[in-house]
């Protein structure tokens, strides 16, 4: 066996801790938590996270690769334009891969597989019932994951992993809707797995991901992220 150095599991320690404040950072923005036109105060997200201004400044440079968040000079950072149609689009994109695995976790899921799926939509349901955001984010998590693997397409999986990263699932339960959304449509993506019928599991896949992301523009819009029809964003400036 070989033993990483102790200076690479450092920086594989410091790599994992970057990558989770960007998702919470990218769930921040995503959610509305923070309105376009905001500055992203470091403190304070070092401080919800428990985490020093380090890690937070790394990840908001990382964020700013990815044209996700934008540096004004001797300001800050703030998100960068986010318009209804770059919604859409990620959830469309997030829709394609999501389908493609559950068409072929139709033709390659197994008893065991299912019955976890049954366990995890009871766990689903109930979670939604007692409004508890926290079972509801790890359920629905949970659920995604399973058929995802029983696809047997890992680098189908690795795609979508790159775009589901902009759903915001640490705020599921701030947007209308969502919750309810996720027990009714799994139902219809599980029929059709028990079903083995890939084309069913697909459209049934594909129409819940789009349902999700109509809910979050919805919400967004009424966090107050557009002005009219135009995408742009109406926060009030610092």
């Amino acid at each position: 066996m070989t033993v990483a150095p102790p200076g690479d599991r450092v920086l594989g320690r410091r790599r994992q801790l970057g990558d989770e404040v960007a998702a919470y950072i990218r769930d921040l923005i995503m959610s509305g938590q923070v309105r376009q036109g905001e500055f992203l105060r470091l403190e304070r997200i070092a401080d919800d996270l428990g985490v020093s201004v380090t890690p937070v400044r790394e990840a908001l440079l990382s964020l700013r690769g990815e044209g996700f968040v934008r540096l004004e000079p001797r300001r800050g950072f703030m998100p960068a334009p986010l318009s209804r149609q770059d919604v859409q689009d990620l959830f469309e994109a997030q829709a394609y891969f999501a389908g493609e695995l559950a068409a072929r976790a139709a033709a390659h899921v197994t008893e065991d597989e299912l019955a976890a799926l049954d366990g995890t939509q009871r766990q689903l349901e109930r979670a939604s019932a007692a409004r508890d955001p926290e079972a509801i984010e790890r359920a629905n998590h949970q659920f995604h994951r399973v058929i995802n693997l029983s696809a047997r397409s890992p680098k189908t999986a690795w795609l979508l992993q790159l775009v589901v990263r902009y759903a915001p699932r640490r705020f599921y339960s701030s947007i209308q809707g969502w919750s309810q959304a996720s027990v009714d449509d799994h139902q219809l993506v599980l029929a059709a797995l028990r079903a083995g019928d890939a084309e069913a599991a697909r459209q049934a896949m594909r129409a819940h991901i789009r349902h999700a992301g109509t809910l979050l523009v919805v919400h967004l819009e009424g966090q107050g992220f557009w002005d009219g029809e135009r995408g742009e964003d109406t926060g009030a400036k610092e």
